[in-house]
């Protein structure tokens, strides 16, 4: 979803050269009807022959590659930019320089978290999706329709990955393989944060990226990778539930 996002960006805005303004609220629609289609198509019909988690990780896997190589095919290998103007120097910050288009990075995602988490607590569509992530047969039981709060669920998702997608494609410019690092970091920000938790999970991310961006001061871009995934060891060990998860223990009757 996060990869097809910034190439529904590049379309809209290379390709036809539609207006910002215009370009960018379609390729949050575009990537949330791919999000429709492959819930329609994929997991659905799985989900209803009672697949296991296991099935669903691999099919998503499966997916993953195809849709890779489908946007090789298309667009080709090589490097694609939306930026159109002239590379700005930045504002300085605390003696380091931001740009534009991470400042509205920054605002984008504070918005998208404070929607999210209001959406979750406050309606009652997010109240249904706790109670269908929590138990499904249970929220079956009291009338909830797990089916269309799936769906919205992808439709949220996709749409929140094609908002990412163009912003990050506008600062450091888009590949077909883009989607990888973004979806590794976003599962070591949920298990830092506490799988389950929104606020957790801002917070997980707010730790990744400053312990990465402090560690290529000191010790080299390279190392990026590497900072990350020794935080979700050192979490793994000490504290598997993360930030704000709260340990599961399981009772036998």
């Amino acid at each position: 979803m996060f990869t097809w996002g910034a190439y529904f960006g590049y379309v809209c805005s290379v390709l036809l050269k539609l207006p910002f303004w215009v370009a960018f609220p379609l390729v949050v629609e575009m990537t949330a009807g791919l999000g429709i289609g492959l819930e329609m198509v994929i997991y659905r019909p799985l989900r209803r022959r009672e697949a296991t988690g296991l099935v669903l990780l691999l099919a998503s896997l499966g997916l993953y590659v195809v849709l890779q190589n489908l946007i090789s095919l298309l667009f080709g290998d090589e490097t694609k930019s939306l930026r159109t103007g002239e590379v700005v120097e930045g504002i300085a910050l605390f003696g380091a320089r931001i740009t534009p288009i991470q400042l509205w990075t920054v605002f984008a995602s504070l918005a998208s978290f404070a929607s999210i988490w209001a959406i979750l607590k406050f309606t009652k569509f997010g109240k249904s999706l706790r109670a269908v992530a929590s138990d499904p047969k249970l929220a079956l039981v009291h009338g909830v329709d797990s089916e269309r709060v799936v769906l919205g669920a992808f439709v949220l998702g996709s749409g929140l990955a094609g908002l990412a997608a163009i912003l990050v494609a506008l600062d450091v410019d888009m590949t077909p393989t883009m989607g990888l690092n973004a979806l590794m970091m976003g599962i070591v920000a949920m298990i830092v944060g506490g799988i389950g938790s929104v606020p957790g999970t801002m917070l997980g991310g707010l730790l990744l990226g400053l312990a990465q961006h402090l560690g290529v001061w000191k010790i080299g871009s390279e190392w990026q990778d590497a900072i990350a995934f020794a935080i979700l060891l050192l979490f793994l060990l000490l504290r598997p539930q993360g930030f704000f998860g709260r340990r599961v223990r399981k009772v036998d009757v």
